[in-house]
């Protein structure tokens, strides 16, 4: 087992986000963490990866007690959280980016510039980031003038950078087209099946056509807790998950389409 949180909880005033949140994140597998909107599902993402404190509980990261431990220490162990790694230099190109973020890595000192480009391996190695996103034909391009979904591309290069083996993705198709959305789809597909760099992936996603097609499990929060874990077949099935997003109490919330996906399985067929 990669991770294993215990009654994690996090409380802000009188509201309590987090509320005694209990999962078991199986090794190689992508564990999608779904639920409307202030279900506690950033919360949850910020605890894991040490952004905010827990108020109680604990985190298990392989065996390892890492609830108290701060953010550098637990990329340090493999825990990455993309999208909120860094932010890209807009100015610079794509490569730069990346040569930038394996410099970081192998920790580089910024303080005297010098040019990074003259360094060969420092280059291939971004190069070799950039082709595992599909974007190694875009290197020359500036990071600003890159497309929304390509700079999403490029930051979940700068976080492959650090060598994760446990990648956390905070909502990766957000504000993505469908054509884009279903590129992120294929690119976190692809890098699952990336035998020589294994990964083990929690996701918070509201399309739910990327979970039912990526998912391997999925937990439902609402209000703070786990209100179900299991595969995509059991979620789509389970009662309480279809009365959670059906009630009126959510009627503000996307659950139309949701509970059409409970029923049809997403556009991509998930099983």
């Amino acid at each position: 087992m990669t991770l294993a949180v215990h009654g994690l909880t996090k409380r802000f005033g009188g509201l309590v986000a987090t509320d005694d949140v209990h999962l078991a994140i199986e090794t190689g597998e992508l564990h999608a963490i779904i639920g409307p909107n202030g279900a506690g599902k950033t919360t949850l993402i910020n605890q894991l990866s040490g952004t905010l404190r827990a108020d109680a509980g604990r985190i298990l990261l392989r065996g390892e007690d890492v609830t108290r431990l701060p953010t550098a220490a637990r990329v340090h162990r493999g825990l990455v959280r993309s999208f909120q790694v860094t932010s890209l230099f807009r100015n610079l190109s794509a490569l730069d980016n990346a040569m930038l973020a394996v410099q970081a890595r192998d920790g580089s000192s910024f303080r005297f510039w010098r040019p990074v480009t003259a360094e060969a391996q420092l280059r291939d190695d971004a190069l070799q980031l950039l082709a595992r996103v599909g974007l190694e034909k875009r290197a020359a391009v500036v990071a600003g003038a890159l497309a929304h979904g390509e700079q999403r591309e490029l930051e979940m290069a700068l976080a492959l950078a650090l060598r994760p083996t446990l990648l956390l993705l905070d909502e990766p198709m957000a504000g993505m087209g469908p054509e884009e959305s279903a590129r992120m789809v294929e690119l976190i597909r692809r890098l699952r099946s990336d035998a020589q760099h294994a990964l083990t992936i929690v996701m918070v996603e509201h399309d739910m056509d990327a979970v039912f097609s990526l998912a391997d499990r999925i937990s439902v929060l609402l209000a703070g807790r786990v209100l179900a874990t299991g595969s995509v077949a059991a979620i789509r099935a389970n009662e309480d998950v279809r009365r959670a997003y059906l009630g009126t109490e959510l009627s503000s919330e996307p659950t139309v389409d949701f509970a059409a996906h409970l029923e049809a399985g997403g556009a991509h067929g998930a099983a």
